[in-house]
């Protein structure tokens, strides 16, 4: 008899692991507080990934499959992966183990010294998921440099002739769109209402509660409404295409108290735990696209293409490459405790009372919310990155350490020194209002520098640049900045290094 382990997030129907039944071959699955307890989550994302697995589990089962899937409260689970495996091995007559390899390098390393001591085969399989294998990013930037994302989407569009004219060149002359995409949410339209799955998760949520595990965040346990199969993920997809995909990538970056998900298409949860694979999404975003050309400009599709096919490979890859030392990057130094309204979203700061409530109440915000409000502000008050890298693993739905901590350890907070960004993704409080509607209720003027009722992220982006001066003396990208700095009156500059300190001292007053 083989055993096969299935984790949470490898819930890949189209696996040739799942082909057809076998008489020969036991599946294992379990809930454990090894995995909801590393950090602490997200109500939300632990009851989805616990619905996923069991509706997984489900699906397995009525195809033929045998599987052992150990809930939570099942009374021979240790809540220990390797304890639980060997209880397994050893009491239902397995002579070989095998495993998909895990995406995350903590699982990766439990496995592999586990199997060391095996006195049985055992084997690692390819999830069958990515576009690339973990070594391909790095085969791809060996003796180069810099490690620049957008080489590497070129690379990639090319080798799998994604939104080509021919083997070489980009459709319409042009790789990359994203200076059409950054359009302020204006509300001249009304955003198509979405169709989402609806469960009732009220027994499960019990049950997590029960059992002790502390989590994060509110969930309407009653109006779930997570897409927690491979068909919902599916319909999902669909409506992206059909209702959203129109004006998706102009409004990619655009932030709004009151559209919270605007156009974009609430997928990331089921690519990352394999529901759905990036080459269906991608294949099926771009045949809907060449499809409907008269109403659909190739920005809008461009821009998804490159979160996918680009992004989202490249920062699986670079996490590979860097891994473990990379978790422990703190190239500027930074200390301070992440404040404590990141947990609560009490602050005065209208930006991050939204984003962060926000996220609090559905384990969501997109990209530019992540990078440019909470990032922006952990990064200005120079919060440790270990505290950010907990903050934002736990509390987003999608949130795996493979992609989580390439961007906020690397693009949000520049902990790693440029190996990912080229500079840090900072601003005074003009990007926010130029990109969000969050400025016009605020307490704070953006337009106001030192004053009691000046935006903070004004003070905190000038002391910032001054605090860290030295690390950004030969970063081209940061020279204008830095000029800028330099010609700044000596008494503007004080002032503004004083109120950044009231801030950074005392969160709680702001």
């Amino acid at each position: 008899m083989t055993l096969r382990l299935i984790l949470g997030d490898q819930l890949n129907l189209q696996h040739t692991w799942f082909e057809r039944p076998q008489e020969e071959v036991l599946y294992y699955m379990a809930e454990m507080r090894q995995e909801t307890d590393y950090v602490k989550h997200h109500i939300q994302k632990v009851t989805a990934f616990f619905l996923s697995m069991r509706n997984f589990r489900d699906t397995l089962k009525k195809q033929g499959h045998q599987i052992i899937y150990w809930e939570l409260t099942h009374p021979e689970n240790t809540q220990d992966l390797i304890k639980n495996l060997e209880h397994l091995i050893a009491n239902h007559e397995i002579s070989r183990f095998e495993y998909l390899l895990p995406d995350e390098y903590r699982l990766d390393e439990q496995l592999k010294n586990f199997c060391e001591k095996l006195e049985i085969p055992c084997k690692a399989i390819d999830s069958e998921h990515f576009y690339t294998s973990r070594a391909e990013v790095s085969d791809f930037f060996k003796g180069k440099k810099q490690y620049l994302m957008e080489y590497f989407y070129r690379h990639m569009r090319k080798k799998h002739q994604v939104l080509m004219v021919n083997e070489k060149d980009p459709l319409q002359g042009q790789w990359n769109f994203d200076a059409s995409n950054r359009k302020k949410w204006t509300a001249k339209s009304k955003v198509p209402t979405r169709q989402l799955p609806a469960y009732d998760v009220t027994e499960l949520v019990e049950m997590i509660k029960d059992h002790g595990v502390e989590t994060i965040g509110s969930i309407d346990a009653k109006a779930f409404n997570w897409p927690c199969t491979r068909a919902e993920s599916l319909d999902v997809l669909k409506e992206f295409c059909e209702k959203l995909l129109p004006h998706f990538g102009d409004y990619q970056d655009a932030m709004d108290p009151e559209e919270p998900l605007l156009y974009h298409s609430l997928l990331s949860f089921s690519l990352n735990t394999k529901m759905i694979s990036p080459k269906e999404v991608v294949d099926t975003v771009v045949v809907h696209w060449e499809q409907h050309q008269e109403e659909i400009d190739i920005s809008q599709v461009e821009g998804f293409v490159r979160q996918i096919l680009g992004w989202r490979e490249y920062m699986r890859g670079m996490y590979w490459m860097l891994m473990p030392d990379y978790s422990t990057k703190n190239t500027l130094e930074n200390t301070n405790p992440l404040p404590d309204f990141y947990w609560t979203g009490n602050t005065q700061m209208n930006c991050l009372k939204h984003a962060i409530n926000q996220s609090l109440e559905t384990a969501y915000a997109h990209h530019i919310q992540r990078l440019m409000i909470t990032g922006n502000y952990a990064l200005l008050t120079q919060c440790d990155p270990d505290e950010v890298d907990a903050w934002y693993l736990g509390i987003y739905i999608d949130a795996l350490q493979w992609v989580e901590i390439t961007n906020t350890r690397g693009m949000s907070q520049w902990a790693d020194g440029g190996i990912i960004a080229s500079k840090p993704y900072v601003s005074s409080g003009n990007y926010i209002n130029k990109m969000s509607n969050y400025c016009g209720d605020c307490k704070y003027s953006v337009s106001k520098k030192t004053e009691e009722d000046a935006c903070p992220f004004n003070a905190l982006y000038w002391n910032f640049l001054d605090e860290k001066k030295a690390h950004f003396k030969t970063n081209n990208r940061m020279s204008m900045m830095l000029r800028n700095l330099e010609n700044m009156d000596p008494e503007l500059l004080s002032a503004y290094k004083e109120r950044a300190a009231n801030i950074i001292e005392n969160p709680e007053k702001f």
